[in-house]
């Protein structure tokens, strides 16, 4: 039964709380853009702490689990990102609208944070989060602040998948991750 958007039993009742279902915090738009890039471009994934770092992702998803709006990454165990989400375990994924970024996907895609400051001359600037201690990338014009919920190691894969996308078996750990916060900004 669905009430004023949400579902569940109806309207609140002595005893029984009204469920909403997400998508409650990402905006209108913010997914089909974010599955548009990842698809066409790619997203930076930025990770914080004491040294940020972000990357460059072609796969994730956004979703509702939990009652929540979730996005997943995937984040292979050799990244630095993977060593740094371990420790912190929030993320921002921050979408190009109006730029293409193409040199700085290219460059996060291709250098690893353990051997550069990717932030640090490169035409990627970091900006402080809304709401996470993470930084987003100030040249994108939409950002998703998340909290890892949830992760798991890829698994019981099917055969043809596992032999196209992982011949050498570096398996990707999978992070669901609450949105707490999705907006848009100018871009630099």
């Amino acid at each position: 039964m669905e009430y004023n958007g949400c579902v569940g039993f109806g309207p609140e009742k002595a005893g029984r709380k009204r469920v909403c279902r997400g998508m409650k915090v990402v905006l209108p738009g913010a997914e089909s853009a974010l599955l548009e890039k990842l698809a066409h471009g790619g997203v930076f994934l930025t990770t914080g702490g004491e040294k940020p770092n972000t990357m460059t992702i072609g796969w994730g998803s956004i979703g509702v689990y939990w009652y929540m709006d979730v996005m997943t990454v995937c984040v292979r165990p050799q990244r630095f990102t993977h060593d740094i989400l371990e420790t912190n375990p929030e993320f921002t994924v921050s979408v190009p609208v109006k730029n293409d970024c193409k040199e700085q996907l290219a460059f996060a895609g291709r250098m690893s944070g353990r051997d550069v400051d990717k932030f640090s001359g490169h035409g990627i600037t970091a900006v402080a989060g809304r709401k996470v201690g993470t930084p987003i990338v100030g040249e994108c014009g939409l950002h998703f602040e998340c909290k890892v919920k949830m992760k798991t190691e890829m698994d019981n894969m099917d055969q043809a998948v596992l032999d196209r996308w992982y011949p050498e078996r570096d398996l990707h750990t999978l992070y669901f991750a609450e949105i707490v916060d999705c907006y848009y900004t100018e871009e630099e």
